[in-house]
């Protein structure tokens, strides 16, 4: 018989390790001791590890971090991580923490416990778990690591009391933990398992260099990066238009997603806040221009220095990726054209054919975006039905792997043709043509380190909007003073908004934003016209580079004291 002693310092946490023997313990009733011992329960303790509640950061909801980046746009609201700031009490904080060291306590368990397979599985199928589990307990230590530095570090079984007492960690000691759990993981795992998707050996490749690029070892990250593209196993999808629908499960760019399903799961999640207001939305969230004006033209410039930027026509000679990502107006989504522009006071129900009233310009309707934008990556004809989508949460594709070697390689000082060759693929790509086609789209060939910094950081924001990548990099590039605390801006009233289309002022004034070396556009010029409207200061706090450790665990624990600084 087994008693589950739950805890609020990490770990309900011990979930399974959690346990004490008592006098008795029939032998027909699972336990720590005779669990594990087959390929049905082994299989069902790590499948576990790919709940997407357990990947709280990326997870928890549709596009959980991008909401705290300079890509998020919600009315006149912002989140706690941007306006208040977090604190030890905040629950997205204990809610990380806990998941992050459940998932830990589980990986460690099995590994333990391998041994109670012995002579019921092959040596093979025991190693394959045993690189699984090794996988998993190096993912959420590199999360911790990112969010909070030193933090508690075990990787076997805690009694309750070691638990209460156990203390932090310098990170860079549990970094090569990480290290070797990466490696152990890409030693023991095959590269596919045909249409079973479980972490691979590309996929331990893959987040060792995300653990490393996010800790800026430059070196690891590069070697991870291309020992991931040395296997020959993915490549980029085909059509960047079509990959983050929810029919695109299983293209060969994807090296890790967390799937959903209303059917199996109920874990589906309603999109009502990016949906347009003529489709029945609340239109409560959309890309920022900060996103927008951070799309390079054709030619490979940014808006401020391109001669093909016209701000009467801001979609026009853009990175086809802008359009991928942010609806053009005048174009079809989901089933009417979309069209902010005061002028349109009707617009097309391309379903039907008939025109309607149009609430998605606020010449109509207060609330329709109040930037005139609208999502249009991964929005999907599955949303009509009910405003709610099921599609993967994509963690790691490939894309993602080029940008990481590329960017590895330019901090190193090492720009050669494989840093070139990993930009452009990615960028040929959204042009629809090959890499060798240098004629169809702007090839990367800068050499300086600057310049290039400014180059990679700029795709990296083009090619990840939205996908929950941005709020990190804003994090390890140290970009809080920056780019988070600069205002939202958006239009003015709507009376304004008709008088500045009828002097010729629309999308924007004639004054442009500046980019930075960074990529990012700055307002100021642009609001000194008094023809936009500061709608929210974003005042981010600097400490917030680090998490608070939750006070639940400080109040329990002595030990974890200090608190990371600023809180």
């Amino acid at each position: 018989m087994k008693k589950i002693i739950l805890s609020t310092i990490m770990t309900v946490l011990l979930f399974f390790a959690g346990c004490q023997n008592l006098d008795l313990n029939p032998l027909t009733e699972g336990s720590t001791e005779n669990w594990y011992s087959n390929e049905q329960e082994l299989t069902m303790a790590l499948n576990d590890l790919y709940r997407g509640a357990l990947w709280y950061w990326e997870c928890n909801r549709l596009f959980h971090t991008d909401r705290y980046s300079d890509d998020w746009s919600q009315r006149d609201y912002i989140y706690d991580w941007i306006k208040d700031g977090y604190n030890g009490e905040t629950g997205y904080v204990e809610s990380m923490w806990l998941n992050s060291y459940k998932a830990i306590s589980r990986a460690n368990t099995i590994l333990d416990h391998l041994d109670n397979a012995e002579g019921n599985l092959s040596d093979e199928l025991i190693t394959q778990f045993k690189g699984e589990a090794s996988f998993f307990r190096a993912v959420f230590y590199s999360y911790l690591v990112f969010l909070w530095g030193d933090v508690p570090f075990f990787t076997g079984y805690l009694s309750i009391d070691e638990s209460y007492e156990l203390a932090r960690t310098d990170k860079n000691v549990v970094l090569q933990q990480i290290y070797a759990d990466f490696d152990e993981a890409a030693a023991d795992l095959p590269n596919s398992y045909g249409d079973l998707k479980r972490v691979t050996k590309g996929a331990a490749y893959a987040f060792k260099a995300r653990a490393a690029i996010w800790m800026l070892d430059w070196e690891t990250a590069a070697a991870a990066a291309k020992s991931c593209m040395d296997l020959g196993v993915y490549s980029l999808h085909s059509d960047f238009g079509n990959l983050f629908l929810t029919s695109t499960r299983n293209s060969p760019e994807y090296i890790f997603t967390i799937p959903r399903s209303k059917e199996l799961l109920d874990n589906s999640e309603t999109v009502s806040n990016m949906y347009p207001r003529n489709q029945g939305g609340t239109a409560g969230a959309q890309p920022s221009w900060d996103l927008f004006c951070s799309f390079l033209c054709t030619d490979g410039l940014p808006i401020d220095k391109s001669p093909l930027y016209n701000p009467k026509e801001p979609f026009e000679n853009r990175d086809p990726r802008c359009t991928y990502t942010i609806v053009k107006p005048g174009t079809a989504h989901l089933g009417f054209i979309y069209d902010p522009s005061p002028a349109a006071k009707t617009v097309q129900n391309t379903t039907t054919g008939a025109m309607v009233t149009n609430k998605d310009s606020q010449i109509n309707d207060q609330y329709a975006a109040y930037n005139g934008l609208c999502l249009k990556k991964g929005a999907d004809e599955e949303w009509t039905d009910d405003k709610a989508t099921e599609k993967s949460s994509v963690i790691m594709r490939y894309a993602d792997v080029l940008l990481m070697y590329a960017e590895a390689k330019m901090e190193l000082n090492e720009i050669d043709a494989s840093v070139f060759d990993a930009i452009n693929q990615v960028r040929a790509r959204a042009y629809k043509c090959g890499m060798a086609e240098t004629t169809k789209y702007p090839a990367v060939s800068e050499t300086s380190q600057a310049k290039l910094r400014t180059i990679i950081r700029t795709e990296r924001h083009m090619e990840l909007a939205w996908e929950n990548r941005r709020w990190f990099d804003i994090i390890r590039w140290r970009l809080i003073e920056t780019v988070m605390n600069r205002p939202l801006y958006v239009w003015p009233p709507k009376a304004q908004i008709l008088a500045y289309y009828n002097n010729g002022d629309y999308f924007f004034p004639s004054v442009l934003p500046v980019i930075d070396e960074n990529g990012c556009p700055d307002f100021a010029p642009v609001a000194a016209t008094g023809k936009i409207r500061k709608i929210i200061d974003r005042t981010v706090a600097t400490r917030q580079y680090l998490l608070p450790i939750p006070s639940k665990e400080l109040a329990i624990n002595e030990n974890l004291k200090p608190q990371n600084p600023g809180y």
